[in-house]
């Protein structure tokens, strides 16, 4: 109630006025939160778009967001962070929705070499002095 005794009616908003209507990131990936390629999906892995004829943007199947993914990583691969970052949604959406695209096979994920299996950098001052010496 409100102070001069009438009841104030409160509007509750889905939208933003200058934005337009707001897509709850769930809406994005029908509710799902996980995909089947979710566990190679870490924040560095990086996705790489399949070099296919066709443009994903004439399949009806897919988001504008799927569509936005696979045209960024056309331009330069991008990791899943920096995904997250140029779309703007959060990491676990991006992460259901570059599942549905490597699943459709238009993008795939490869991950940078683990610190343990890169050579030692006493190893490559080695070469660099070997080389240095020629």
């Amino acid at each position: 109630m409100s102070a001069d005794g009438q009841g104030t009616q409160e509007t509750h908003h889905w939208f933003d006025d200058e934005a337009g209507p707001v897509v709850r990131p769930y809406a994005m990936t029908r509710g799902r939160t996980t995909s089947a390629a979710q566990h190679r999906l870490d924040l560095i892995a990086v996705v790489v778009a399949e070099p296919r004829a066709d443009d994903p943007a004439t399949d009806h199947t897919l988001s504008p967001e799927h569509v936005e993914i696979v045209h960024l990583c056309r331009d330069r691969p991008q990791s899943v962070a920096e995904l997250a970052a140029e779309l703007d949604l959060p990491i676990g959406v991006v992460r259901v929705l570059i599942g549905d695209l490597v699943g459709e096979e238009l993008v795939h994920v490869t991950r940078p070499v683990p610190p343990a299996e890169l050579p030692d950098e006493s190893i490559l001052r080695d070469v660099i002095n070997g080389l240095r010496a020629l």
